[in-house]
């Protein structure tokens, strides 16, 4: 199922009177036992921002992955305004399966004000726009379903359990099937497609999952075509004792930088 899909089921069923959604997702869009961390965390934020007037703008996306969330099975997300001020809306989404609590995010809206404070971003990257996708192995079992929604052209770092020195991750990421229009929820959803930059160090598989991710959005950023390259750059700030940390600056076409990413990851092995 395209994305564009399950985020049109959403929209359609959250307004400010109806602060629940329920939906089930392909097994297209899953990562091993659960489904891919950017899709549920968008189908979140889809359901959070129809609380919000679009005059406001997203500022930051907090997402706790709680439990697996399971394809095909319904589950429930719940919406909550916290607060709503002049400036910002802070909104807290909840995905619900079988009765337990899967995923917490907590979203932040703002609007744009007149400041005498402006420093331009001095983060750059020197990756020239790809000409084709990089080919992704196919492993079974390995390989998780959901990257077949994108294309990604690494430039450098190692794939997953190659046994690498590295700990960092660059290359460029896009959709395979563009969406009607991009919107943050599009970007919210592409830019976890990328595997922990620690897991290609390991020699064999082993599991690996993201427990907290924060997002930060740059404002004002361009409107994005719907076939968009997306620059990615990620670094592991630390890891040790089955945790590790990492950071990623994702920037546009144009070269703009348009969100930073930050995770911690728990890493079994």
């Amino acid at each position: 199922m395209h994305i564009d899909s399950l985020f049109d089921q959403v929209k359609t069923q959250i307004s400010q009177s109806q602060l629940s959604a329920e939906i089930s997702v392909p097994k297209n869009w899953t990562q091993g036992r659960t489904l891919y961390g950017g899709i549920s965390a968008s189908l979140a934020f889809q359901a959070v921002r129809g609380l919000v007037d679009s005059s406001k703008k997203l500022i930051t996306l907090n997402t706790n992955f709680i439990g697996p969330i399971e394809a095909e099975v319904p589950f429930t997300i719940k919406v909550e305004k916290l607060r709503e001020g002049k400036n910002t809306t802070v909104v807290r989404g909840d995905i619900f399966q079988n009765e337990k609590i899967a995923l917490s995010a907590l979203a932040t809206f703002g609007i744009d004000r007149e400041s005498n404070i402006q420093i331009d971003s001095l983060s750059k990257h020197q990756m020239e726009i790809p000409q084709k996708a990089s080919f992704v192995p196919i492993i079974p079992k390995i390989t998780p379903n959901f990257l077949g929604n994108f294309e990604m052209a690494k430039v450098l770092g190692g794939w997953p359990f190659t046994g690498s020195k590295q700990s960092i991750l660059h290359g460029w990421m896009r959709f395979k099937q563009p969406p009607i229009t991009f919107t943050d929820a599009h970007l919210v959803a592409i830019i976890d497609m990328w595997p922990p930059a620690v897991i290609q160090m390991l020699r064999w598989p082993a599991p690996a999952s993201t427990m907290t991710w924060n997002l930060e959005f740059i404002h004002p950023h361009n409107t994005f075509k719907n076939d968009e390259w997306f620059a990615y750059q990620a670094t592991t700030r630390q890891a040790s004792s089955g945790y590790a940390h990492t950071e990623a600056n994702i920037w546009d076409e144009s070269g703009a930088l348009v969100a930073i990413s930050r995770q911690s990851i728990a890493v079994f092995a």
